[in-house]
């Protein structure tokens, strides 16, 4: 069983997200090595979510959580909307409705289909 501290230091680690225009994705960077990925497809203003993936060697560190919130705020500084394809994504959303603002009406139906909804 992991100690407290370890958890708390873990929850602590800065993580860099990215978005990479020709790789179609953010990325989210840990030690210098791509920890997970949300893989997109923009259509003018609209980013499709369609992936969401977090390398085994990071899992339980929040890496997927934190590599989405950094991809939804970036959606949002942008001035785009976002599309949740990706269940990861619309959970998220839902959990975190500061972001449902991005999410166009007609899709919010994503939102509750989504696991856990």
């Amino acid at each position: 069983m992991r100690s407290v501290a370890t958890r708390l230091r873990r929850m602590a680690e800065e993580i860099e997200i990215r978005r990479s225009e020709e790789d179609h994705r953010y990325e989210a960077l840990l030690d210098g090595r791509v920890a997970g990925v949300a893989v997109f497809r923009a259509n003018g203003a609209v980013v499709n979510f369609l992936h969401t993936e977090v390398d085994p060697d990071f899992e339980g560190r929040g890496v997927g959580s934190r590599l989405v919130g950094g991809a939804l705020a970036d959606v949002r500084e942008r001035g785009e909307r976002a599309r949740p394809h990706c269940p990861f994504v619309a959970t998220y959303i839902r959990r975190h409705p500061e972001f449902r603002d991005l999410v166009d009406e007609r899709d919010l139906h994503m939102l509750d289909s989504a696991p856990g909804g």
